[in-house]
């Protein structure tokens, strides 16, 4: 039997996964807030497809599934998700656990607390059109039916309930007569006994494989970034229950992590603690500069004990309080490395002095910005603080730490790990135990740290790969610093390898990709103009109406309660006899019902404030001409249904309920038309100010590693001497190198150009878009008119997922703007993805496009 993932795949293909729709109570609930991640997407998905269909290989009930998803992906998220659309199944009990107490107090924030800066849902959950609270519970015999209710546990505690049962304790009763849905967090704890004999029951495991068991409808959903594939138990175990795989390797290749750096000198411990220090306030300053709000933090790692992590804490204060603008100055001379170097040069710049930099050294690091996380219950009391280490209101700078934050951490802005200790516990070549957990840690602390600097960046992801020598990329890297031990950097590389964070450098090679002389030569490399646009907010000033917001004007349907109903026999089909009563209905126009009513309603729905709303629609000058114009409110009716005697006796009550989920209704419909930005109209700007000659590093033994070189170093009509793609564009520009004959008859200076991440396009919705290839080409009948074609090769697996992309080129097609610059015209347009598969389609597309 193969995996499940693999299964899904067969069974339903990748372009029905990415065509299956995600829910809106998950949009409008949880991505109003996040950004949505294609992955996390997916990772739904595939759950819909598992949980609805029916297809061979299809997991028995109870459902029992794995989600091993990358430290940092947003495991969180998809639980979230995951529970909206369960509660929409009619799941209401869910039973949360994990291995430690600090991820509790962690999760506990993040579902219940929506002050909290990473809770998961928005200020108001709706399903339904009803609002739908979360609650914690102690059992499920206080559950209440009509909301969401979580017991939150650790699974030690959870074990110990059920098997040693005490008053108002859980049971093994409260499971039998309702389903519940349990969720277990880094799961690879509950396979201890698994990887020990192979048996599946006892212990922990048989604790949780008996609660799933007592309901044929149960859930088991497990989420964990560490499953032993090497493990034959495990796979045996888990390869009919894992529906997603997106591991650290796919995360940091998709650049939605930090890139590793092992800063590596013989300083001794509290040299490396002071580059740590300078670059910390090096990122500070940048960031400072791009406007970007970054407060750097550190990491010191001590290697066995607790002692000896507050000896680390107590000699960091010492070395803080007896620092000197001399021993800075010291090091300023003395480090070799460049990034260092790099940022004295950047404080000189700037006019800051070694007796400044000391000065804020100082501020930052004092010692109440510092904070130990060692014991459980230190870990525990000070669980807010290192969850929330970005916020603005958090202080703490600097961690001292031997092993608790290695599980279960959530920080984005740590960017130095200070190793204080030396040697090395590996064998024969091989990591051992320390090394190892070493790893892990650069693995957590490699989140992300969100920002943009320039309009229409995306915030998540890195945008400085190909730019080696760019200031910002130190907001893009994690560095951690060791003494030099080459025994030991080639131990701690390989475990990072074998996690997927880190790509091995001796596995990279810098290839030289440059404009060839000829090209540069051209009149259209000086003179010539490549056409972009920008992204901008959307503006709002004409925007005068609801519907101008995708809001019908079709009647909101309210039912009322009636009290309506019936007794029907169990062994018979005798329906007690009742008076005959009839459900009516009427229509109430907002323009007709009580002023105050509604203002009441408006101000509980804070969507609908007046600084909000006059936002989206700037002629709403007052809540008078909000609830009175027909163009809003005043144009709206509901249709209220219910008995004769309730619709001629409705009380203010009934009116405002019905107000209030019209005005949620609105709300959804409104947000999910609600568009924030738009792509410009195109500018331009010169050839060679925007191609230019540059590095870029390529992994050995991929696909992108040859460069084609023997078709295109020698074609006039390809600017770059090599082209580093993958397959699919490689496919392209030898299909087009087949075609150029064909293409030659009607057009003269043919220049195909791999778009290096140079030019980015935005659409409607202000997506921001990076083709792969620009194509120009001048008519010899009309010499000025100058065609710029955007053409994307795309893997028949990315094609679904991206079809907004081909979309956009089909209506610049459609559109194809004629832009003037000088004496010449260009024709601005696009032409549908190529696929090796469709090739012929293309070519038939492209024909069609430039007129042949």
């Amino acid at each position: 039997m193969e995996y499940l993932y693999n299964t899904l795949i067969k069974e339903f293909g990748k372009r029905e996964i990415a065509r299956t729709k995600v829910p809106d109570s998950i949009i409008d609930n949880i991505w109003e807030k996040y950004d949505q991640r294609p992955y996390q997407l997916e990772a739904f998905k595939r759950f819909l497809l598992c949980y609805n269909e029916e297809f061979e290989g299809k997991p028995y009930k109870p459902l029992h599934l794995m989600y091993n998803m990358a430290t940092g992906s947003g495991k969180t998220l998809v639980m979230g998700g995951l529970i909206i659309y369960l509660f929409e199944k009619g799941y209401r009990n869910f039973l949360f656990f994990v291995n430690t107490k600090n991820i509790i107090s962690k999760t506990i924030e993040n579902f219940l607390n929506p002050q909290a800066s990473k809770y998961l849902f928005r200020d108001r959950i709706v399903i339904d059109g009803r609002e739908v609270l979360i609650k914690s519970v102690d059992n499920f015999d206080e559950a209440d039916p009509e909301n969401i209710n979580i017991k939150f546990t650790t699974i030690q505690q959870l074990h110990l309930d059920l098997n040693n049962s005490k008053e108002n304790s859980i049971t093994y009763e409260d499971f039998e007569d309702r389903k519940t849905v349990l969720i277990a967090d880094e799961a690879h704890h509950l396979s201890s006994n698994t990887k020990k004999n192979g048996e599946l029951f006892g212990g922990w495991e048989g604790t949780v494989l008996k609660i799933l068991n007592t309901n044929i409808d149960n859930l088991l959903l497990e989420f964990t970034a560490t499953l032993d594939y090497e493990s034959r138990e495990i796979t045996e175990k888990y390869k009919d229950k894992v529906i997603f795989k997106y591991d650290l390797a796919e995360f940091r290749n998709d650049k939605y992590s930090k890139e590793i750096n092992l800063v590596r000198s013989f300083y001794g411990e509290n040299e490396r603690i002071l580059q740590a220090l300078i670059l910390n306030l090096y990122r500070q300053e940048l960031a400072s500069d791009h406007n970007v709000n970054l407060k750097p933090v550190i990491l010191f790692k001590a290697r066995r004990t607790i002692k000896e992590s507050e000896e680390n804490k107590q000699n960091f204060h010492l070395l803080i309080e007896n620092l000197s603008s001399e021993i800075i100055e010291n090091v300023k001379q003395s480090s070799t490395v460049p990034i260092v170097q790099k940022a004295f040069s950047y404080f000189k710049s700037k006019g800051l002095s070694s007796s400044e930099l000391l000065n804020r050294i100082q501020i930052n690091f004092k010692e109440t910005n510092c904070i130990s996380a060692n014991n459980d219950a230190e870990a525990e009391k000070n669980q807010i603080l290192l969850n929330t280490l970005e916020d603005e209101n958090n202080p703490i700078r600097a961690i001292f730490a031997v092993q608790k934050l290695n599980e279960g951490w959530d920080v984005l802005n740590l960017f130095d790990i200070v190793r204080l200790y030396e040697g090395r516990d590996g064998k024969s070549g091989k990591p051992g135990k320390t090394t190892i957990s070493e790893a892990q840690l650069i693995g957590r602390g490699a989140r992300y740290f969100p920002f943009s600097v320039e309009q229409g960046q995306e915030k998540y992801k890195r945008k400085y790969d190909d730019d080696l020598t760019h200031d910002l990329r130190i907001l893009e890297e994690l560095f951690y610093h060791t003494k030099e031990d080459s025994r030991y950097i080639s131990e701690l590389k390989k475990a990072l390898v074998e996690t997927g964070i880190y790509e091995d450098e001796d596995n990279l090679e810098t290839k030289q990709l440059f404009l060839k002389k000829d090209f540069k030569r051209t009149d259209f490399y000086k003179k010539g103009q490549v056409f972009f646009n920008k992204r901008i907010e959307k503006g709002r000033a004409n925007v005068d109406s609801f519907s101008e917001l995708g809001v019908s004007k079709k009647n909101f349907i309210h039912t009322i309660s009636s009290g309506l109903g019936k007794i029907t026999g169990v062994f018979n089909n005798n329906e007690e006899d009742e008076e005959e009563t009839s459900i009516v209905s009427k229509d109430f126009p907002l323009r007709k019902m009580p002023t105050h009513i509604i203002r009441y309603a408006l101000t509980k729905n804070p969507f609908f404030f007046f600084h909000n709303i006059s936002k989206l629609f700037p002629s709403i000058s007052s809540y008078s001409y909000l609830i009175s114009n027909n163009k809003f409110l005043g144009g709206l009716e509901i249709t209220v249904l219910g008995t004769e005697k309730r619709i001629n006796n409705l009380t203010n009550e009934d009116l405002l309920e019905a107000l209030e989920r019209l005005l949620q209704a609105l709300e959804d419909e409104i947000k999910s038309n609600l568009i924030k930005y738009q792509g410009s109209n195109f500018i331009s700007d010169y050839v060679h100010n925007i191609f230019k000659d540059k590095e870029i590093k390529v992994a050995k033994n991929s696909e992108r590693y040859e460069g084609q070189e023997e078709l295109v170093a020698e074609k006039r009509w390809y600017a770059y001497n090599a082209n580093y793609g993958t397959i699919e564009e490689k496919n392209f520009v030898s299909m087009f190198a087949r075609r150029f004959e064909h293409l030659e008859k009607k057009y003269e200076d043919i220049y195909l150009v791999r778009n290096e991440r140079e030019v980015k396009i935005y659409d409607y919705k202000g997506r921001a878009f990076e083709p792969d290839f620009l194509l120009f080409c001048r008519e010899k009948d009309d010499k000025s008119l100058v065609y710029q074609v955007f053409i994307e090769p795309k893997g028949g697996h990315l094609i679904a997922n991206d079809k907004w992309k081909e979309e956009f080129l089909m209506t610049l097609r459609k559109d194809k703007d004629i832009l003037e610059i000088h004496s010449d015209k260009y024709a601005i347009t696009g032409v549908p993805f190529y696929n090796n598969s469709n090739e012929n389609d293309f070519k038939e597309s492209l024909n069609k496009v430039l007129n042949l």
